[in-house]
Parts: structure tokens; C-alpha cells; sequence
């Protein structure tokens, strides 16, 4: 089992054998190594003006990669990659042990040891764990032993048990110290089922301080089930809804989740991660971080996210970071993110930024505010990884977006918009990074539709690849819309 330090929460670009991976300020449980997600109107053909205008003269992208952290390497069992084996190769020490039906209430479990948990509940049967108190310390540099499997967490659920904590307090002051986690027994096997582990956790306050210390965590296909909890992280790499290589599943309803460490968004998934009614801060990382194949989906939340301390190797800072840094981590394909209701409040950065991955965005009736001054609502470009596309498509459903989407020269962009929503701003390929590097001076591919009730208003001329819908859907604002180089016309 390869040893890893704590770092920030993505991965770092890989050069020459090791192929491709990634590091960025999405922060959090990134965890690998340290610890370690379209209907358009079928219309006529807009009508266009006879002279073709280009787009503004573009260059290659005059940044470089982001460098990878010290120690660490990239996928392929070399340092940062899949350590062998699974649980079975992980001894564990438990402070207490529960392997049968048991029902506890107004218990205390403790534990100061290195690599030891409070408490570890395994076996099949139910066991029922009523207002505990549980406090960890112990620090622990078992890297991926902690992050994958689950060693020096708090409670650690395994081997196919159904645990059920209601109420108490769960507090760890030490590195790499989940405060509940949940493995699913299937090693590091991305997506594969998990061994029927679930934690239920309801009305209990869990707070971490360490480094490498997510609130409720879920790997190797876990199951964890929260309802009302109060989640406070202050390490790095500390998500509050934390999850890492093998997934799981993750339902959330109702209670806070607060991070405040680098590298700590408030969710970061490499699992199917769904949250109701919450209330979810990040005070200095992303907000929420999706990697690869997966998928988060907000359901009448508040979101709120003040990324305004890059990691150590970040490019840009951001609140919704979708990406794949293909550490092994997470399978390659579709990225999904969606929200419903609510309302996401990105104070700094780009609010999403899509990256060597394919991503599907989806808002319903979502209350943006961004209190950047750069405006800039989405970003689809390079950002130092490598292996897969900049891919995204952007489904708005009775919206209202503003700001500029930036669309870099190698990336691709759909943009829809449906049931009355509006946009208004302007895309453009013109993207530096946080450090005022260049990454693109050319737009991509980039196609538009828009149903016969929704609008959108430019904020700068504007050059597309293809547009579907009314060309009366566009208010041009004194400025024009460029449909594969040629003016639209027809627009008000």
C-alpha cells in the first residue's frame, strides 16, 4: 500500500509514462492521495446577413500545467495510483467493537491511539447507537488506508453492516480522522457494487479539525443516509460530505455542512451524492467538487462558497469545480450536476468550471449570485489535465443567468435554455487563469438553443458555431450574434 502526505483536494496533471492527472483549488477530498458531476426547439434555420465576419484572432494557449505536488505521481499503481488489494490488505483497531445486534444509548467511545478508531460496528446485523459520545485524537498517516478504508475515523461501519446513530456529538482532532465513515467493502473497484454497508445518521453534530478529515464519508460502494446533522470541518482536505475511490452512495436531507479549511469544498464526490434542504457553506475552497463519472444533485439548498485562497498548484478559483484528474479515483464519462430551487452563492472565481471531463449542468429555478467582479458565470477550458475532453452541456429551465461564459479554443459548449428562462451576457474564448496566464484567446464550439419562450440578451458581440430557435429570442443590445462567422439577423 503506497503512503501519501495530505495535499489539496484535486490531482495534479501527470507528464511523460505516467499519462494524465490534476491539482487545483477544488479542494477537498481529493483526495486520493491524501487522503486523498437536452432538448432543443426544432425550428427554421434563422436567417443570416450575406457577410461572413470572423472570429477575433486566436493563439495556443500560452500556460502551462499546473506542477504536481512533491511525493506525489499518478495512475498506474506508482505513487498517487490504486494501491493493491482492499480491506482485507488494512489491519484495524477499534477502541470498540460491535459485531452483532446490539442497541446502545448515552454510551462514550474514545480514542487516542494512531490508527484507531473510536468505534468500529461490523457484521450483518442492525445495530442502533442512541445519543453517543465519541471523540477521536491520534493522528494518522496512512494516506489511502484512511481515505479508501476507513482507519482512524471516528466510526467506521463495515462488512455489510447497518448501523443507525441518532443524536450525540462525534469530534476528531487528528489527521486523517473521518468523523463517520462508511465502506462498502469493494476495494478499489470504481462503481462496482459495495457490500450492502449503510450508516444512518440523524440529528447528530460531528465536527473534524485535522487534516484529511471529511464529516461523514463514503467509499467502495458504501451507503450513507444523513438526515439533520450538523457538519463542521476546519483541516485541509476536509469536505463535509466527503466521498473517494469505489463511491457509494450519499442522501442528505435537511441540516448545515460548513468547511473551512484549503482544499475543503463542502461536497466532494466521486459517488452519487443527492442533498435536500440544507444549508451548505465553504468559507475558503470551492463549494462543491465533482470528479468524473459522478454526480451531485441540490435539491432546495443554499449554497454559499468563498474560494478566494488557491491551492498551492490551483489555476483558477471557483464554486462548482467538475473535472477528472484520472487518478484511478474516479471512472471516466459523463460528469452530472444539477439543482433544483434554492439558491448558490458564489463570492469569488468562476461560479462552474468544467475540465478534462464531459459534464451535464441542469438548473431549475436556482437564485444565482455572484459577487465576483469578473462576472464570469461558467468556464469550459484546459486547466492542466489531460486524457479527456473540455465538454459541457448547460440546461436551463426557468432561469435567469448573467455573466460570460468562457469557452476555450480546444472545449465545447451546449447551451440550452427552456420554460421561460433569460441569459444575459456574452461567450467569449478570451481566458487567463487565477495567475493571469493565458489559456485560450479563441472561442471553441460552441451551440445555442433557445425555446420560443426564453431570451437572451448580448453583452458583447458574440461568435457561436450553431444556433437553434427564433432569431427573435435574441436582443442584441446594440451588439450582434455571429452564427458560424456569419451575423444573425432577425433579432431585436
Amino acid at each position: 500500500m503506497t503512503k501519501k502526505t495530505f495535499r489539496t483536494c484535486l490531482k495534479p496533471a501527470v507528464s511523460g509514462l505516467l499519462a494524465a492527472a490534476l491539482l487545483m483549488g477544488c479542494s477537498a477530498s481529493n483526495e486520493s492521495a491524501e487522503s486523498k458531476e437536452t432538448e432543443k426547439t426544432e425550428e427554421k434555420a434563422p436567417e443570416m446577413n450575406s457577410e461572413p465576419m470572423e472570429k477575433p484572432d486566436g493563439g495556443k494557449p500560452e500556460g502551462t500545467p499546473p506542477e504536481k505536488p512533491d511525493g506525489q505521481g499518478g495512475p498506474g499503481g506508482g505513487p498517487g495510483g490504486a494501491p493493491g488489494g482492499g480491506s482485507s490488505d488494512i489491519t484495524y483497531k477499534g477502541a470498540a467493537e460491535i459485531t452483532s445486534k446490539t442497541e446502545e444509548k448515552d454510551q462514550t467511545y474514545a480514542s487516542s491511539s494512531a490508527d484507531e478508531s473510536a468505534l468500529i460496528i461490523s457484521g450483518t446485523e442492525e445495530v442502533t447507537i442512541t445519543n453517543p459520545t465519541v471523540t477521536k485524537s491520534g493522528d494518522s498517516d496512512g494516506g489511502d488506508s484512511c481515505s479508501f478504508y476507513g482507519v482512524n475515523a471516528a466510526v467506521l461501519v463495515k462488512d455489510g453492516a447497518s448501523a443507525v446513530i441518532t443524536g450525540g456529538t462525534i469530534t476528531t482532532g487528528a489527521e486523517g480522522a473521518n468523523g463517520v465513515f462508511s465502506y462498502g467493502g469493494n476495494g478499489a473497484q470504481n462503481g462496482a457494487s459495495g457490500d450492502g454497508t449503510t450508516v444512518t445518521v440523524r440529528d447528530t453534530h460531528i465536527t473534524t479539525t485535522g487534516n484529511g478529515s471529511g464529516g461523514i464519508m463514503t467509499t467502495g460502494g458504501g451507503v450513507t443516509l444523513a438526515e439533520n446533522l450538523t457538519v463542521e470541518t476546519s483541516g485541509r482536505s476536509s469536505a463535509a460530505i466527503r466521498t473517494d475511490r469505489g463511491g457509494g452512495t450519499v442522501t442528505v436531507n435537511g441540516g448545515s455542512y460548513t468547511t473551512g479549511g484549503l482544499g475543503s469544498p463542502v461536497i466532494y464526490s466521486t459517488a452519487d451524492v443527492t442533498v435536500s434542504d440544507a444549508v451548505l457553506v465553504s468559507n475558503l475552497s470551492e463549494g462543491v467538487c465533482i470528479e468524473g463519472k459522478n454526480s451531485i444533485t441540490l435539491n432546495q439548498c443554499d449554497l454559499t462558497a468563498s474560494n478566494t485562497d488557491r491551492n498551492g498548484n490551483a489555476s483558477f478559483l471557483d464554486t462548482i469545480m467538475i473535472y477528472q484528474s484520472m487518478s484511478g479515483d474516479a471512472d471516466s464519462g459523463t460528469s452530472s450536476f444539477t439543482m433544483n430551487g434554492g439558491s448558490l452563492t458564489s463570492k469569488s472565481g468562476h461560479v462552474f468550471h468544467v475540465t478534462n471531463t464531459n459534464a451535464v449542468i441542469s438548473l431549475s429555478d436556482v437564485r444565482i449570485v455572484n459577487e465576483d467582479s469578473g462576472n464570469i458565470l461558467l468556464s469550459v477550458c484546459a486547466d492542466g489535465w489531460s486524457g479527456a475532453a473540455n465538454k459541457a452541456e448547460f440546461n436551463a429551465s426557468k432561469q435567469t443567468l448573467a455573466g460570460t461564459i468562457l469557452v476555450g479554443e480546444d472545449s465545447e459548449l451546449t447551451l440550452n435554455l427552456k420554460d421561460g428562462s433569460s441569459f444575459t451576457g456574452a461567450i467569449s474564448g478570451n481566458i487567463t487563469d487565477a495567475s493571469g496566464n493565458t489559456v485560450s484567446s479563441e472561442v471553441g464550439t460552441v451551440s445555442v438553443s433557445l425555446d420560443e419562450s426564453s431570451t437572451w440578451t448580448l453583452t458583447e458581440d458574440t461568435w457561436i458555431t450553431s444556433f437553434s430557435g427564433s432569431a427573435s429570442s435574441i436582443i442584441t443590445n446594440g451588439h450582434t450574434l455571429y452564427v458560424n462567422g456569419t451575423a444573425l439577423s432577425g433579432t431585436r
